[in-house]
């Protein structure tokens, strides 16, 4: 099997983790295990003196708690939406009754800063709601300039970094970013089922509403002193993360930034070569989306057959690569061949 999905393939020790008898967490064993990785995320996200909150639930679940308990505090929010995770945003605002207005952003463009700074002006937000990377079309936004905006405007900076982190550079405390999002089967590369927020120490210590019982910070929080989460955690998971933050923290974060980048590009000449067309103007280094000359559906289903997994984009003929887990350039080769082959017989 070939995955170019998300979390992609996974090492063979890191499944093995997932094999294993399932421990008991409430533990002092567990507990250590569950503060080494907090104090790893946070030195990888640059991030001294906040906190991180482990959660059993996806991504849109950290986007939930985040509206729930932090953005709900505040007066009114701004969300940049360039895809189907910025209205994501804004959906959760509107559930939870906050006031939200949304800076629209073509499908696979950059954002107009100006522009960005005007509706800022105009709307007046106490939060900035944002993607790093919208992963419905590959476009990668410039966080340091949305950071400078929203520092002039006295404006919290929240950032959905689940796609990015890992595979574009990210910093939050070089950047100015308050709170960040992300999960488990992303950058980390280990199976779905884990997302996290990471605050910032200005965050950290103040206070939050209460309108999700299992999303609570609070609780969450409480329960992290003792390196425990508040209900039964995916312990497995759990395991399979520590692993990763320690061979991240072995080896560092920048041969795996290069490792994607490397991949990222490689496909993207196979693009060129077969007059695939790339829209996104700035694109991540994560995923690769690509329009196809036949039929898009057509051929993923036709590679599902070969046991190659890549993601349809939801638009005609637009597939998504993604160019995390353990790839290579040889594998792009394969997947652009693949790709190639079965167009020529549409």
């Amino acid at each position: 099997m070939k995955s170019f999905v998300f979390p992609g393939n996974i090492e063979p020790e890191i499944l093995e983790i997932g094999a294993r008898q399932i421990p008991y967490m409430r533990t002092e064993a567990f507990s250590a295990i569950v503060k080494e990785c907090e104090q790893i995320m946070l030195e990888l996200m640059g991030c001294p003196g906040g906190r991180v909150i482990f959660y059993t639930a996806s991504g849109t679940a950290a986007m939930d708690a985040t509206v729930a308990c932090y953005v709900s505090t505040r007066k009114k929010a701004l969300a940049i939406a360039g895809g189907s995770f910025g209205h994501r945003w804004h959906s959760l605002c509107k559930y939870y009754h906050v006031p939200c207005d949304v800076f629209e952003v073509p499908f696979a463009k950059d954002i107009d800063y100006e522009a960005l700074e005007k509706m800022m002006q105009t709307s007046q937000p106490d939060v900035l709601l944002c993607q790093h990377h919208e992963t419905s079309s590959g476009e990668l936004f410039n966080i340091d300039e949305i950071s400078r905006l929203c520092k002039k405007y006295n404006i919290t900076l929240v950032v959905d970094a689940i796609s990015s982190f890992l595979a574009d550079s990210y910093n939050m405390s070089r950047s100015g970013v308050d709170m960040t999002i992300i999960s488990s089967q992303k950058g980390l590369n280990i199976p779905p089922g884990l997302s996290f927020i990471i605050l910032s120490s200005k965050i950290s210590e103040q206070e939050f509403k209460h309108l999700n019982f299992y999303l609570d910070f609070e609780e969450n929080l409480k329960n992290l002193v003792r390196g425990q989460t508040p209900y039964s955690p995916a312990t497995t998971i759990f395991l399979q993360l520590h692993a990763r933050l320690k061979m991240i923290q072995k080896n560092g974060i920048a041969p795996i930034l290069q490792k994607i980048r490397e991949n990222a590009l490689h496909f993207r000449q196979r693009c060129k070569e077969n007059n695939w067309q790339i829209p996104a103007e700035t694109p991540s280094n994560c995923i690769t989306g690509f329009y196809v000359k036949k039929d898009g559906y057509a051929i993923f289903k036709e590679l599902l057959k070969k046991e190659i997994f890549v993601m349809p984009g939801g638009i005609n003929n637009f597939l998504r690569v993604s160019h995390l887990g353990c790839q290579t350039p040889e594998d792009c080769d394969m997947l652009a061949k693949s790709i190639k082959n079965i167009e020529n017989t549409l």
